[in-house]
């Protein structure tokens, strides 16, 4: 059994640290700063907050994790396990351990480096995707590699099932691999730099629909984006989030509303076209376009429009 200080911040890093409980002493949970959420600013915990603190333990949320690193230095562990920490970690800490510090990345490394891999994935209308487990380094997720699977991203899947399925993914990787380092057994890889590519932080610019392009990219952009932040489009400057949608065959010009229908809308693309069956209004709650053209939304969605 090790003793294991562990980073990490959303579900992602939840799901690993509960698999890492069932085996080992995890004896310092590092997370991201609690963050104010909503209109009423209630002040919310991470994922991996709240789990630490069911099963009892310590938790540490520097601001800046290498001006506050002295904190966690000052406790006795083996190893660092990160997974989706949010912060970029220092040498002096990573080089701490006697058995250093290993990361769960949601990419098959070298591709994909950086915080926003599995929602550049599938943005990127890859068919495939994975976790590779590897040691960590100065430069962000470079480390020699330790274990990598793959695993389809289907048509139907998107940010959030991707989210889900590459964390179980991860769990089920990260004991062997911890049984491995403990055992002086690992054979780790470098990676070819010559194939890295990268997966930078999402930007409001990402979020918007640019309906020049082609529907099967709008697609893309929209289910990488499903459920947080999600994407969208303006009509009169007002913003219109959708988390899913449909190619249809239908085309037209860009950014024209080429079809309504009682329960969906289609708006045409720089190829092929577009049709949502929900959609947020600006303001309000995700609901049916059938529910939104029974009221306000029957003089704002009509057929010719542009938006």
């Amino acid at each position: 059994m090790m003793k294991i200080c562990f980073m990490g911040t959303p579900q992602f890093g939840a799901t690993i640290l509960e698999k890492l409980l069932t085996k080992h002493e995890v004896v310092l949970v590092v997370t991201q700063p609690d963050k104010k959420v909503g209109r009423k600013q209630i002040i919310e915990f991470s994922p991996v907050k709240k789990v630490a603190l069911e099963k009892g333990l310590e938790v540490f949320q520097p601001i800046n994790i290498r001006k506050e690193e002295d904190y966690i230095l000052s406790f006795d562990f083996d190893i660092i396990v990160t997974a989706a920490y949010g912060q970029i970690v220092g040498t002096r800490l990573l080089e701490y351990p006697r058995y250093k510090a290993i990361n769960v990345h949601g990419s098959l490394l070298p591709k994909y480096r950086g915080g926003a891999p599995i929602q550049r994935a599938i943005m990127n209308g890859d068919t495939e995707t994975g976790i590779t487990i590897m040691y960590m380094a100065k430069k962000m997720d470079a480390g020699d590699m330790i274990a990598q699977k793959a695993i389809p991203i289907l048509p139907e899947d998107n940010q959030d099932t991707m989210f889900i399925k590459l964390a179980n993914l991860g769990a089920e990787m990260i004991l062997p691999v911890l049984d491995d380092i403990e055992k002086g057994i690992v054979n780790p890889i470098k990676q070819d730099e010559s194939k890295v590519t990268y997966a930078y932080n999402l930007t409001k610019e990402d979020e918007k629909i640019d309906f020049n392009k082609d529907a099967t990219t709008i697609f893309n952009q929209i289910r990488g984006l499903s459920s947080e932040p999600g994407a969208y489009f303006t009509i009169d400057n007002n913003i219109y989030k959708v988390y899913s949608s449909e190619v249809s065959s239908l085309q037209g010009k860009p950014g024209t509303i080429v079809d309504v229908t009682k329960t969906s809308f289609t708006i045409a693309c720089g190829k092929d076209s577009i049709t949502f069956t929900e959609i947020k209004p600006q303001g309000k709650n995700l609901m049916k376009v059938r529910d939104y053209l029974n009221g306000k939304g029957r003089s704002i969605i009509v057929l010719n429009r542009r938006v």
